[in-house]
């Protein structure tokens, strides 16, 4: 049997990055409540003691930009200068911007246009990844860590840690043992890491006894971390934190929200776009093949890709790779994805209702394998037909 390692990191709302997502989103579903066809493509960035949101919003809707993003920060924790940022007393700077006509000419001009027709709103690749390892048919190391930044989050929201502040991060590293290429499974945790942003006056050796027994322990299964390493807050200390002690910028999370690295990416953020972006849209809709075809037990791995071209409904590549899991073969699949999917992007918002205000729920913690939301792209609902297509 041969081994390997897989790492994958999450964050905690609080992590700058992870507020920038926020407020993007925010501000999406903020507009989309109000105009469903609206257009966006908004970015935030967040520095000590400020935030600035720009970008493209084309709508007939209002929204309080300012008050949406100090929302954001207050709903996260930031309530006191002490923690380097007030949500209340930020300064927060705005520049919009409606859509650029050469963009928008390609994607449908009204909400008559029939969804068959539209086209993407960018070109780009983007890819969808499932595998059988956990319950969530996610991959293990991504899985667990978003568990224990959520964990993290709860304990200091309960107060059960009531010395911990908004941000913080988890990384977890995991032995998988495997006797073919392709396949793998989950022998064992490595390491977990966690960083933890906490009051000045507490000792590192509390914070690592609660960290480990009211957080990693609290959610990694115990036979998997029999000879676990434990790293909490390795340089010591983290007491400033927050767009404090770094920059937040909206899309620098990008392996965070999808596969911790598992499988590939093709660059393109999701938070702050509305569903025409086939950088969010095709992806959502490339996890949601992924995980029909992983769920009917036709593969226990999978990554679909997809491509397009700006202005033009039909994709320009749909492939999937098994990594050598399945009987059914290459060509077979794809076909039968195919026949059972449309990849079009108007077809993908129609079928998954992505014209409504539901991407700030999935602004932290992961946008795949959320078994707390109700998520469409989550649904498993076609792994029968695609089941009896191939058999």
């Amino acid at each position: 049997m041969a081994k390997h390692f897989l790492t994958s990191e999450s964050v905690t709302e609080g992590h700058p990055d992870k507020l920038a997502d926020q407020i993007s989103d925010g501000v999406l579903d903020a507009i989309l409540s109000q105009d469903p066809y609206g257009r966006v493509a908004v970015e935030a960035f967040l520095a000590h003691g400020f935030v600035v949101v720009g970008g493209e919003i084309t709508t007939r809707a209002y929204v309080d930009i300012q008050k949406i993003a100090r929302g954001v920060l207050i709903k996260a924790g930031y309530t006191h200068t002490d923690y380097g940022m007030d949500g209340a007393n930020c300064g927060v700077l705005v520049s919009v911007h409606e859509q650029s006509p050469d963009i928008a000419r390609g994607i449908g001009k009204s909400k008559k246009e029939k969804p068959e027709l539209i086209g993407a709103g960018d070109q780009g690749m983007m890819f969808g990844y499932a595998s059988d390892e956990t319950p969530e048919l996610m991959p293990a190391p991504i899985a667990f860590a978003h568990r224990v930044t959520r964990a993290l989050a709860k304990a200091r929201k309960s107060g059960e840690i009531p010395y911990l502040r908004p941000d913080g991060k988890s990384q977890v590293t995991v032995e998988y043992e495997s006797a073919i290429s392709g396949g793998g499974s989950v022998k064992r945790i490595d390491t977990v890491l966690v960083s933890a942003q906490h009051a000045p006056e507490i000792s590192q050796r509390r914070i690592r006894q609660d960290i480990i027994n009211k957080v990693i322990k609290k959610v990694i299964p115990a036979n998997l971390l029999t000879r676990a390493k434990f790293l909490v807050n390795p340089t010591g200390r983290f007491v400033i934190g927050g767009p404090a002690g770094d920059t937040g910028l909206t899309g620098r999370k990008i392996i965070v929200d999808t596969y911790g690295g598992a499988g590939a990416h093709g660059g393109g953020a999701f938070s702050g776009k509305d569903p025409t972006k086939v950088d969010r849209s095709a992806s959502y809709y490339a996890r949601y093949v992924a995980k029909n075809i992983v769920a009917s037990g036709i593969a226990k791995k999978v990554e679909v890709k997809v491509a397009y071209a700006i202005g033009v409904p039909e994709p320009l590549m749909v492939d999937i790779d098994d990594f050598g899991t399945s009987e059914v073969g290459r060509e077979k699949l794809v076909k039968a994805v195919k026949k059972v999917f449309d990849f079009r992007p108007g077809m993908i918002i129609k079928e998954l209702r992505l014209r409504r205000p539901i991407y700030s729920q999935v602004a932290a913690y992961g946008h795949f394998g959320r078994v707390d939301l109700d998520l469409p792209w989550e649904k498993t609902n076609k792994a029968n037909i695609l089941k009896k297509l191939l058999n």
